[in-house]
């Protein structure tokens, strides 16, 4: 028990930390430290402040200046433009002037009519296009122009800026300095007044009549992206040409790359439409372009060329304010974003052209020293921070070996709690307590002291009724069973092991499913995955399993989902296994009994089947002679009230031929004259087989049919196939005469512990309670019989003797205003090729070949049916209704034979055979052709492409049996 002198934990933390100062210590040393670093940054602001000022104003000094130099330098080649164009006028309109023998001799035309010079002779290039014919050129006017040839000379040689001068005639006549060969460079139908260094000259564009620049292009003549100094030509007023200088963007790069542009920043030149005209190679990376110096020509000498629109200044995202400060000011200076770095931009107006001078400067080079100076100061203030990291490093050592003393006060109770715990873990429930000086420490090794008595307590109880659960369990289940979904594993107890011969009690599914009979394994994996994929969380099943010996006995297996992941899937499973062999047994007993107590029906079964033989005759002559009375009578328009008589005739014969048809069914099953070919059947193509044959009865009476979704993988019922088609169409046609108007009629199946459920549901008016007692019982028509709905009242009870035969069982549910649901239960099987390996292996038996499989394509069902019936003891026959549904069936099976009509709702059946015949795995299946209309040609082409025989609807029985037989071989 804790004494007095104990003392509370959060005491003993309070007077050990009061005796440090930390927390002022901090606050004092970090005030100081950030009052530095302040007034470092303030004094930082200060100055940025007055070099932003400063700068401002030196560019905006500078960029005046540059932009009145390049404007005396564009003055210049405008006054030489001047002087050129006076020279050319003057030599236009002297006709006196004769040109020398030397510029008749180098002056000749291709045989395309183009005129032109062929040397250099230090003159002019000449060059008249054909786009002006030979017969219209004015060859005088060319060569009279070699006058102005030295003046040309005079004005490249005089202006470094200047690359060529030219003249460019009305007519397409090109004269330009210095020499190249035109031939080779210009097209020969150039048409020069498209050109903008032509049209920007003429009346339109230049009223005036002064010099123009042009914006920058594509130079023809192959010089590169330039710009020319223009100026028109005039004979009075109409335009004999234009006269110009070209300026190369190269040179005017070395232009502005030689001003002096502050804080190492550069110069570019910009046109009135705000596009780039000369860019420097410091400036390509901020601008994200390259200077076009160098280009492919082919479309220049075409067509004229001008820079992209990726040179213009609003393509730049960051520049939207120097675009807005320059349309509303000739000079000035912004801050922009450009290159990623805020910069400066200067711009100053060339008054010559409208151009644009811009300075670029960016704000790191301005601010570069500034930036210095704050960056030592900050190393400082790093280095005071560094000081006193050290001295709090000094001081945390100090208080981490007082702090030592403090934790092995509380470290060794707390290890011998611990202790204490450990002990209670291995099973020691009266664990010794530390001695401590603590107030809590001693009260929680007391608590584990108290612990440990409870401990103990529940031991002794949870043992004794783990003893009683044993007892439960061994007597009342065989086994205890886990499945992990993980491992694909199941893992039982030690007495299902020995009892069955196992290995181990953790088994593969694969290695115990080897014991499950191969009637009942398919059903059981279907179950299984109902309950992996979230659709169930418990799980029964009834099915046989193999002992040591071989011999199978029957367990009930019911279980539940006790772990799930994040997704819903099953993790883990448990349940038991319970032997039920003796209640299966017993059932069976049951029902040999029962089969026993109805054998006390046959001396009335053969009477009616002798009855019915005897009826037979007398109603096949009323039927034959009514009918041949209704067909007389519809050929004479007077006796339409025998016609109608002659009806009713028909209608009763064949109501009567009905009842008859059923009686001898009914006394052929009781008799046990009926021979059963019990095999399996696939659920999903029985209930697709059976919907495509009740279609035209559904549609006739405006009702749906819907069937449900289709069967994950294959699942097989042991039955004879015609037998539970006649059951389920049976059930089916019941649904739709009793169902209510525009009603639903639902066909479906479902998994049950001991085998297959095949159900039909309709949205009838229901049955009371007086009905259901009066069901399966013959000539029973629960109160129809009055009415106008044709039946004889023992349809249910052929199914459910049919039922019975197939070692199965009918049942139903109903209420009155809530329809019917009538169901068939029969047992589960084995895929047939999982049967005959199974059967082969074990040795058990010798079980008959299935029938051969056969594929129908027919979209009639009753053509359909009655093809069915007639191979239905050799074959069986799946009938598909388009060429679709039958190439995805084709694809996951290979039939023996193929039936196939040439007339399909979505096309033509010769194209599923060349299809057949297209692929390797069905190019030997036999197909026989059976439709209603093959003429000798059909036929032909049938043969050619791999059909073995054709047959005409309607068909011969007899002859498609022979046939089939024949095309079959060894297969039936």
């Amino acid at each position: 028990m804790p004494s007095a002198q104990h003392k509370p934990l959060r005491r003993w933390i309070w007077q050990a930390f009061l005796q440090s100062a930390l927390i002022p210590l901090v606050l004092v040393e970090s005030v100081l430290i950030g009052m530095y670093l302040y007034t470092n940054e303030s004094i930082r602001d200060s100055q940025v402040g007055y070099l932003q000022s400063s700068a401002l104003q030196d560019l905006a000094s500078a960029v005046q200046r540059e932009g009145q130099v390049i404007d005396s330098r564009l003055r210049a080649i405008e006054a030489q433009v001047s002087i050129f164009r006076d020279a050319v006028g003057e030599t236009l309109q002297d006709r006196r002037y004769q040109p020398d023998e030397l510029e008749h001799a180098r002056h000749v035309q291709a045989p395309d009519g183009v005129f032109h010079s062929r040397s250099d002779d230090g003159r002019a290039a000449s060059f008249y296009a054909n786009s002006t014919p030979p017969a219209r050129q004015d060859r005088d006017k060319a060569l009279r122009l070699s006058r102005v040839d030295p003046l040309m000379r005079s004005i490249k040689q005089a202006d470094p800026l200047v690359a060529a001068v030219y003249f460019n005639a009305w007519d397409s006549y090109n004269r330009i300095y210095p020499y190249f060969d035109v031939l080779q460079q210009y097209p020969h139908d150039m048409v020069i007044p498209q050109y903008n260094f032509y049209y920007l000259a003429n009346a339109e564009h230049n009223p005036q009549r002064k010099t123009a620049w042009t914006d920058v292009y594509l130079d023809p003549a192959g010089l590169g992206w330039m710009m020319s100094a223009v100026a028109p030509v005039y004979r009075g007023d109409f335009l004999e040409g234009v006269v110009g200088l070209d300026v190369t963007v190269g040179q005017m790069l070395a232009e502005i790359g030689s001003l002096q542009v502050p804080w190492q920043g550069y110069a570019l030149l910009v046109s009135r439409d705000n596009g780039i005209m000369a860019l420097p190679a410091t400036g390509e990376h901020d601008f994200g372009l390259r200077e076009l110096t160098q280009y492919s020509y082919a479309e220049a000498v075409r067509r004229e060329v001008l820079k992209p629109e990726d040179f213009k200044l609003d393509r730049q995202a960051g520049l939207k304010p120097l675009l807005t400060a320059m349309a509303t000011a000739t000079h000035g200076v912004a801050e922009v974003q450009l290159g990623g770095r805020n910069q400066l931009m200067a711009w100053s107006e060339i008054p010559q052209t409208g151009w644009r001078l811009l300075l670029v400067v960016d704000e790191a080079n301005i601010f570069r020293e500034t930036n210095r100076l704050a960056e030592q100061y900050l190393q400082i203030g790093y280095l005071l921070i560094a000081g006193l990291v050290f001295f709090y490093l000094l001081f945390g050592s100090w208080m981490w070996l007082r702090s030592r003393h403090l934790s092995n006060e509380l470290a060794e109770p707390i290890a011998g709690i611990v202790g204490m715990m450990r002990s209670l873990a291995v099973g020691e429930r009266k664990p010794a307590a530390p001695e401590t000086a603590i107030l809590e420490m001693a009260e929680m090794a007391e608590e584990v002291q108290h612990a440990g008595q409870q401990l103990q307590a529940s031991e002794a109880q949870r043992v004794q009724v783990q003893r009683t659960l044993e007892l439960v369990l061994e007597s009342t289940t065989e086994s205890l069973w886990e499945v992990e979904a993980a491992s694909l594993s199941i893992c039982v107890s030690e007495r299902f092991v020995k009892r069955f011969g196992l290995r181990e009690s953790c088994l593969p599914f694969a290695e115990f499913n080897q014991r499950v009979h191969p009637d009942d394994l398919q059903r059981i994996r279907h179950l299984r995955l109902s309950l992996a994929d979230a659709v169930e969380d418990f799980f029964e099943a009834e099915y046989r399993y193999a002992d040591a010996m071989g011999n199978y006995v029957w367990l009930l297996s019911r279980g539940k989902v006790i772990e799930r992941d994040e997704q819903g899937s099953a993790v883990r499973a448990a349940g038991t296994h319970v032997d039920i062999t003796g209640l299966k047994l017993v059932q069976e007993e049951l029902r040999h009994a029962s089969l026993e107590a109805q054998a006390a029906s046959q001396a009335k079964s053969r009477f009616l089947s002798s009855m019915s033989h005897e009826l037979r005759t007398p109603l096949n002559a009323i039927h034959g002679f009514a009918q041949l009375i209704e067909l007389e009578a519809q050929e004479r328009p007077e006796a339409r009230q025998e016609l109608e008589y002659a009806r009713e005739i028909v209608l009763a014969s064949r109501h009567l031929t009905s009842l008859v048809d059923d009686i001898l069914d009914l006394s052929s099953i009781e008799s046990r004259r009926q021979h059963l070919q019990l095999k399996p059947v696939e659920v999903s193509a029985l209930l697709t087989s059976c919907a495509e044959l009740v279609q035209p009865e559904v549609q006739q009476r405006g009702q749906q049919l819907r069937v449900t979704p289709g069967i994950v993988g294959e699942l097989y019922v042991l039955a004879d196939v015609r037998r539970v088609r006649q059951v389920l169409l049976n059930l089916l046609s019941n649904a739709l005469k009793y169902n209510s108007p525009q009603g639903l009629v639902c066909l479906g199946y479902e998994l049950r512990p001991a085998g297959v459920r095949l159900w039909v549901e309709d949205s009838g008016p229901g049955l009371s309670e007086p009905q259901q007692a009066q069901l399966f019982q013959p000539f029973q028509r629960l109160g129809r019989e009055s009415s106008n709905i044709p039946g004889t009242g023992i349809g249910l009870v052929l199914c459910k003797e049919l039922a019975a035969l197939m070692d199965g069982e009918i049942g139903f549910s109903s209420a009155p205003g809530a329809g019917s649901r009538f169901w068939i239960d029969l047992p589960s099987a084995a895929c047939p090729q999982d049967l005959l390996s199974h059967v082969g292996s074990a040795g058990a038996g010798e079980v008959a070949l299935p029938l051969a499989q056969v594929l129908c394509v027919e979209d009639h069902p009753a053509c359909l049916r009655v093809l069915q019936e007639g191979l239905r003891d050799m074959a069986e026959v799946q009938g598909v209704g388009s060429l679709r549904r039958a190439q995805l069936l084709l694809v996951e099976q290979v039939p023996a034979l193929v039936l196939l009509d040439l007339d399909l709702p979505d096309g033509n059946g010769l194209e599923l055979l060349e299809w057949m015949r297209n692929q390797p795995r069905l190019v030997d299946v036999p197909v026989l052709v059976v439709s209603a209309a093959v003429d000798e040609v059909q036929k032909a082409e049938a043969r050619r492409q791999g059909a073995q025989a054709c047959l005409l609807k309607p068909v011969d029985l007899q002859q498609l049996r022979q046939m089939a037989l024949s095309l079959l071989g060894e297969v039936v």
